[in-house]
């Protein structure tokens, strides 16, 4: 059959449009958007349902209705209706979940070499739609990408700018006045928080209490420097809202001690030192469902704290090959940032001055006794969440919230769980319940839709995907996350993980640059 030259070009101008419609940059949003037969994996701990249409209007979610039932033909006079100027996005037999929330993501580093650009579409690649930034460039760099975001004039998650206690002050903190200035400065500048390291307990106590006053939230890393006088109990009683890694958290199970056991020739300053004795602290804490593990653990269930435990950030303690070897360095690590990771006594988290076997062995251990209080609090009611602390020692942005999901599934969370503390448990701690964190009618259009089921292997959530063998007996690669939706702009996940590897590729061209493991010689 000849085809008119008309239709010819008009289907030349569809086939473009089309392949516009889901590029990286973005398609929408839309007066209406209609996601049609999915399955629903929410954030509230409902199992899957579907197949599910879902109406979206000016970014806000108008509709969830069940359209039929698994393996029979939808009705389509049951559907919901496109309205003129709407968009069909049609993704059946796919899986989608809320926007994730990363709960501890550093947009990037000078020392890395990582620019917001290479770390956003990294984040939004793996259904990253939310970020709180516990710190890093200075608060307004941080303010002005949350404003650009918020008018989607980049390709960005959300952003809740959480600043350093004392970054951008010409003047050490010294006093409960100083403190109190300071929060209430932060408070005028438009951040969200602020991110703790420890101080004098005075100095914390003033600070807490001015932030907790103008409604601020509050996030911890407890320092060794500062944590023998003021660890995770004291911070929670004085108003802190969440604690990040695990420091602080054994210091307040300490029984018949009140500092770790330090060896006399050891400096807070070597690297190697600092990760070495921190994979020996939980073994120096009461013992899981002691009395004294059961009375800590119950005081910060009371007190509504909220854990965010970064499993992934510490696992090349554990296991240094793995965490050197992960698939994705080659292809989406940058050679500044493959760089920044290598042995040295200067780069933050760089402590591969001489890890072995005992190291990793400790290590395991502390993964073991950690793992069980972060699960036995959950179990228990607690709020735990998904943080990736991205950018230090070979965690790569995303790829790094993935692989902290699969830890807390073998800490203990089934599936569902994990997706809870990824989504709606984050939502909860930034405050942000009412609109974000699950699929519910009147709340933000945020959505990771992806092609298999995560609840069967969360592994098909990295931009890699899943290796799978099939009936054929070929090997073949499923998953990666699809779409990315945020405030109702769809996003092709893949084309950002695309532009990500083109910028990495030219990067490696211009420097003549290949990734090689630590040693290795041309």
């Amino acid at each position: 059959m000849k085809i008119k030259p008309t239709l010819l070009w008009g289907f030349m101008l569809l086939t473009i449009f089309c392949s516009l419609a889901q590029s990286a940059e973005g398609d929408g949003p839309y007066t209406q958007l209609i996601i049609r037969g999915v399955t629903l994996i929410n954030g509230n701990g409902a199992p899957p349902q579907g197949p599910i249409d879902i109406v979206v209007e000016n970014n806000i979610i108008t509709k969830i209705q069940v359209v039929g039932y698994p393996g029979v033909a939808i009705d389509a006079t049951k559907r919901p209706k496109l309205k003129s100027g709407g968009k069909e996005l049609n993704c059946e037999g796919m899986y989608l979940l809320p926007g994730f929330i990363d709960m501890h993501g550093h947009i990037g580093g000078v020392a890395q070499g990582a620019d917001y650009d290479y770390v956003f579409k990294l984040w939004m690649a793996h259904g990253v739609t939310s970020v709180r930034e516990p710190s890093g460039r200075g608060v307004d760099y941080a303010l002005d990408l949350k404003r650009k975001s918020a008018k989607n004039e980049i390709i960005a998650p959300r952003i809740f700018a959480y600043t350093g206690f004392g970054q951008g002050s010409s003047d050490a903190i010294s006093t409960p006045e100083m403190a109190r200035k300071w929060i209430q400065d932060n408070a005028k500048k438009g951040a969200d928080g602020v991110k703790f390291f420890g101080a004098t307990p005075e100095i914390m106590t003033a600070a807490l209490d001015e932030n907790k006053k103008l409604g601020l939230r509050s996030a911890c890393h407890h320092a060794q420097l500062n944590v023998a006088r003021w660890n995770v109990l004291h911070s929670a009683r004085a108003g802190l809202t969440s604690m990040e890694h695990w420091y602080g958290l054994p210091e307040a199970l300490f029984k018949d001690k009140t500092v770790q056991n330090y060896p006399l020739d050891y400096n807070y300053q070597n690297e190697q030192n600092r990760f070495e004795e921190a994979g020996k602290l939980w073994q120096q804490a009461a013992k899981p469902y002691s009395d004294h593990w059961n009375a800590v653990m119950n005081e910060l269930l009371d007190l509504d704290f909220t854990l965010d435990p970064t499993f992934n950030i510490y696992e090349a303690s554990r296991d240094l090959q793995r965490a050197r070897r992960a698939e994705w360095h080659e292809d989406y690590t940058l050679p500044s940032l493959w760089k920044f990771y290598q042995p040295s006594k200067i780069s933050h988290g760089s402590y591969w001055h001489y890890w072995g076997t005992e190291q990793e062995v400790a290590w395991k251990e502390n993964f073991r006794l950690w793992m069980t209080f972060i699960n036995e609090y959950k179990n228990r009611g607690g709020r735990v969440t998904t943080g990736s602390d991205s950018g230090f020692i070979f965690q790569l942005y995303g790829f790094a919230y993935i692989r902290e999901m699969e830890l807390l599934r073998e800490a203990g969370f089934h599936p569902l769980e994990v997706i809870r503390a990824a989504t709606l448990n984050g939502a909860e701690a930034l405050g942000m319940a009412d609109k974000i964190g699950s699929v519910t009618v009147g709340k933000l259009a945020d959505f990771a839709i992806v092609s298999e089921n995560p609840l069967q292997n969360l592994k098909v959530l990295y931009g890699t995907g899943a290796i799978k063998l099939t009936e054929a007996n070929e090997v073949v690669r499923v998953g990666g996350v699809s779409y990315t939706v945020k405030d109702g702009i769809i996003y092709d996940a893949k084309q950002l993980l695309a532009d990500v590897k083109r910028q990495v590729d030219k990067a490696k061209k211009e420097t003549n640059y290949s990734i090689k493991q630590p040693g290795v010689k041309d």
